[in-house]
This record gives C-alpha cells, structure tokens and sequence, in this order.
C-alpha cells in the first residue's frame, strides 16, 4: 500500500518516517515540506542518507492521488483543515496528526484554538484515533484524527475508572510533564536550550488547549459531561510525557478490586502495559516505542487513587498511535510496524 507523508520535515513527520520505512506492507511514495520543496529528504534530514532517496515537493492533490493511497498530516493545527478537506473529498483516506478534528463541536475549537475552521463539515464524520477505544470505527474509517500526545497519556490512564462511571465529578487533578519535543519544530523563546535547561516550569496552567479534548473523550465514556484541573510542564528532556492523575472514586472498591478492572478493561491491548505494584512508569522506558505503561497506587491515608502514565509523546502520542490507526484502516495487523523495544536512553 503505497502512503504519503504531508508535512515529512517536522519532528512527528520525521518520526512517521522512521517508523514506515520499517514497516513490511506498506511504502511511502509521496513526502511534501513547504519550506523544503523541491530537496531531497536527505538534505534537510541526513540521518536517512542511504535508507531513502524521497524527494520533497508542495503540496499538490493530483499529484498526491497519484503517488499514493492513504496519506498522514503533519501538519500544525490550522494548516492540516484545507489539505485534509481536499483528501477526503477526493475520495482518499487521511490520518490527521494535528488538533484540526478532534473537537466535535466548531465553537470549542474557535475558543481553545483562536481561529474559525474552514471544513467544519468534516468534523461529524472524523473518527477519533484511539485505537484502544475506537478500534471498530476507525476499521471503517475515512478520516481518522489522531490524538494529541496529553490526551493519549491521560485518557489511557482514566478510561476504565470513566468507562464505569467511578471517578467522582470535581475531584480530578492531572499533573503532566513533556519533554521539548512536544511543543513542535518552531523555535520560540520558551523552548531556547538556555531557557529550558537547568529549568522545570508549568506553562499554559489550567488553559491548555488539549483540555477540551480529554475532557470530550472522558466525558462520552462517563455518559455526561466532564470537567477537571489540567496543569502541563515542561522538562528539559527531548521527548516523553508523563502524567499523574489524582481522583477519588465512587464506589468503596479495594485496591485489588481496581487493579483487576484495569486488567479486564486491558486484556489483550498490546500496546498498554499495566505495571506490578510498586513499580511506576518512566519516560525512558517507552523512549521510541508505541508503549503507554499505566500504574495504579492506593493513597489510604487520603482515600485517593493515583494513576500514573508514561509515553514517548511522538510514538504512542503521534507517529506511532497514527501508524496503529493506519494499519486498522487497511486491515493489517495493528501492530504492524510498532513491535519494536524500547530505546531506553
């Protein structure tokens, strides 16, 4: 099956990349970069030298339904809408990295995002890309939206508790930490290695704009709408997310009790691993891979639960969740592509 890449030179376009030109059923035919038409790949991305002899070109629907069949889009929130809508109406399918269809109502995007959406008639019809929850939809899928990377960290780690309506309203406070990578290929200030190093600081606290995602997500699966605090940081690391979820919960459940819901609402989801007690996850031990590790921990001397998550934010947050979606929509085996082991730096 032959794919393009729309947006190849950013870092989840990179990581896209890396990760198809290993993949055993598919080939990429087709890679565009509006700052690098015209280039060979290997002259803004040396590190494939010798492995790939793509070259880069604009964006251009006939040439691209030419070249290829299912296509991913890299690019920033507010860019992907015009090219993605220009696919999909050609009749193509589309796994959307950017926040363009994630939010299901248009006034929510116009609030969280600070722009109108010109293709909101495609917002109804993209499937949310979280295979662990959507498998069947995204099977039959057009047009997939990939999560964010926060979202798929704190999702993941709170879906059983939602799905059985226990988390109790009000109570829950995420705390995440991403590593620089998250923040894109953009240089800014914020992200200049002498502002990040020696340094931990929150950004964007309680205003984040992938809270209305999460709280979209966890809302369908608790059946009415759901709110929470949302405070992201950013660590002075190149990539990795991980997040902390305080909450308390309904029902008088044991920690055993709990642990097992996980276990039953898990079984068979090759890429989430529940942790043994006492162990918790770390970024480095999902570095590279499709892996969301989830642990549970019972504070009894204040009657919360806390949940912990890790993943590497351009994996399982981005390249790696959108290669799982695309492998669903072509019917491959999901893992496919993604059964590599971790890095662990």
């Amino acid at each position: 099956m032959r794919v393009g890449i729309i947006g190849v030179t950013g870092y989840t376009g990179n990581e896209l990349l890396r990760l198809l030109l290993a993949h055993p059923e598919v080939k990429v035919t087709y890679v565009t970069s509006h700052s690098f038409a015209g280039q060979s790949l290997d002259q803004v991305h040396p590190h494939f030298r010798g492995i790939t002899d793509l070259k880069l070109s604009s964006f251009s629907l006939d040439e691209a339904a030419e070249k290829a069949d299912l296509f991913f889009s890299a690019l920033p929130h507010g860019q992907s809408m015009d090219i993605v809508s220009q696919l999909y109406t050609a009749g193509l399918k589309v796994v959307d990295l950017s926040a363009d269809f994630r939010l299901t109502e248009e006034n929510l995007y116009r609030e969280w995002y600070g722009r109108e959406h010109t293709a909101s008639h495609l917002l109804g019809k993209a499937v949310y890309g979280l295979p662990e929850l959507y498998r069947k939809e995204i099977k039959e899928a057009v047009l997939v939206a990939n999560p964010g990377c926060y979202p798929t960290s704190v999702i993941l780690g709170l879906a059983p508790l939602a799905a059985r309506k226990l988390l109790e309203p009000g109570t829950l406070v995420v705390d995440s930490k991403s590593g620089t990578s998250g923040a894109g290929k953009v240089p800014n200030q914020g992200l200049h290695f002498p502002e990040c190093a020696e340094n931990f600081r929150a950004y964007k606290v309680a205003r984040h704009q992938h809270t209305p995602e999460m709280e979209q997500e966890l809302g369908k699966l608790f059946g009415q709408e759901f709110n929470f605090t949302f405070v992201p940081h950013l660590v002075p690391m190149i990539r990795g997310i991980l997040s902390t979820m305080y909450l308390k919960i309904k029902d008088n459940l044991s920690y055993e009790e709990i642990v097992n819901l996980y276990r039953e609402f898990y079984d068979g989801e090759k890429f989430v691993r529940l942790l043994p007690p006492s162990m918790f996850p770390e970024t480095r031990n999902v570095y590279g891979s499709n892996y969301c590790d989830v642990a549970l921990q019972w504070d009894q001397r204040t009657g919360r639960l806390i949940v912990l998550s890790a993943i590497d934010n351009l994996v399982k947050g981005a390249a790696g969740q959108a290669i799982q979606n695309m492998n669903l929509m072509l019917g491959l085996p999901e893992e496919a592509g993604l059964e590599a082991v971790p890095l662990r730096p």
